[in-house]
């Protein structure tokens, strides 16, 4: 059985790209990680103690959530 392999080097600018391109998938992620997170303590923030309470959580973990 015959195997052979064909390697081609990455045509010129393609790495530049690719990690350019990464690099804007990255922030973009990062981005939508910060506004889930803001929303969650928003809509926590707006929860009464005796609501927090029945959750599971008191009024300083709000500020902790997301970090």
């Amino acid at each position: 059985m015959a195997a052979f392999e064909s390697s081609r080097p990455a045509p010129f600018g393609a790495i530049t790209i690719f990690r350019t391109i990464q690099a804007f998938s990255n922030l973009s992620a990062r981005i939508s990680d910060w506004n889930d997170s803001r929303i969650t303590r928003n809509a926590l923030g707006k929860l009464t103690d005796r609501e927090l309470d029945d959750i599971g959580l008191c009024r300083s973990d709000v500020d902790l959530i997301g970090r």
